[in-house]
């Protein structure tokens, strides 16, 4: 099954080149459940082995994509996504998946679209969760940009770089997010905290 897909993935590569990599992050990230993260780790794998795709290319497409993609299913929950999201609580696995969101974003706020880029499944849902919530558009769309920039910069440069061993890096790519959004988060708060600190130090006594 699992080869089947991959072959399948390759022939759209093959004959769709960066349009089958924009289709598929932008139904991904717009709600759809399409394997996107998998297209980009092989498209950026057939650019390292075959060179008919182009790494620079690939990360300007996917990150473009991605960002629409997140915009539009924003505007689907927003104007409409209530009744689909109540519907979508009555499946047991997609409302472990949505309470697990709801939580993160009401904890984050306009952070958790960041967050949300390296979480399985969440990734799907943010968008749309994002407007059923009605979260503040610009806020969204700012965090959504920054998610999809570094996302999709990440996993295509790890498909690229690492492309000699597939099967190992499809297989270990949970935890690469987790530790990609790790590093992140660490970096976001090191540059916020960083001038409060010499802020708080240049006070007067």
């Amino acid at each position: 099954m699992g080869r089947h897909v991959f072959d399948l993935l390759r022939d759209y590569l093959a004959h769709y080149g960066y349009w089958a990599i924009a289709a598929a992050l932008l139904l991904e990230n717009a709600g759809l459940p399409v394997p996107g993260e998998t297209m980009l780790l092989l498209a950026s794998f057939l650019a390292y082995s075959e060179h008919h795709l182009r790494l620079p290319y690939i990360i300007l497409v996917g990150v473009c994509a991605a960002t629409i993609g997140d915009n539009l299913g924003f505007l689907l929950g927003h104007y409409g996504g209530e009744p689909l999201l109540e519907r979508y609580r009555k499946v047991p696995r997609v409302y472990r998946t949505l309470a697990r969101a709801e939580r993160l974003i009401q904890r984050y706020g306009s952070f958790a679209i960041f967050i949300a880029r390296f979480i399985a499944g969440m990734r799907i849902i943010a968008g749309p969760l994002a407007g059923v919530l009605h979260m503040p558009w610009r806020k969204f769309v700012v965090f959504n940009f920054l998610g999809a920039a570094v996302w999709v910069t990440v996993i295509s440069s790890v498909g690229y770089f690492f492309g000699r061993h597939w099967e190992e890096l499809a297989r270990t790519m949970r935890g690469i997010n987790a530790a990609v959004l790790l590093a992140a988060v660490l970096l976001i708060v090191f540059f916020w905290w960083r001038p409060r600190r010499k802020g708080a130090g240049s006070q007067p006594d």
